[in-house]
């Protein structure tokens, strides 16, 4: 994971951590979305909580129809759904440490400026 900001304000992280951590739990994304749209830290973690959902729902239903499809590609929709969990810990975990990494494969993309 890439750092993105080398020291995030002190002070921005401490007011905002619970917002950045929530931002990794699916649809939670929405209340650090609308409860911290002023902070950065926020905006970053929350910003890789979208990317993560919109993966997740895009894994769910690759599950759907490539399970019904095939066993094989259905196992390889589930396996990219525990990538995904992996990335989902790794994100909460900086958060909850005050920092601003990018997450691997995802962390590039940018939904929230």
């Amino acid at each position: 994971m890439a750092e993105l900001t080398p020291t995030p304000d002190a002070k921005d992280v401490a007011d905002n951590k619970v917002f950045a951590i929530l931002a990794y739990f699916g649809i939670l994304f929405l209340i650090p979305l609308l409860a911290a749209k002023e902070s950065p830290f926020a905006r970053f973690h929350t910003n890789q909580g979208l990317i993560l959902c919109i993966a997740y729902i895009a894994v769910m239903i690759a599950v759907i129809i490539l399970g019904a499809i095939s066993a094989i590609l259905g196992l390889i929709s589930s396996v990219l759904y525990l990538g995904l969990f992996v990335l989902s810990i790794l994100g909460a975990i900086s958060a909850a440490r005050g920092e601003t990494k990018e997450l691997p494969l995802i962390g590039t993309f940018k939904l929230i400026q």
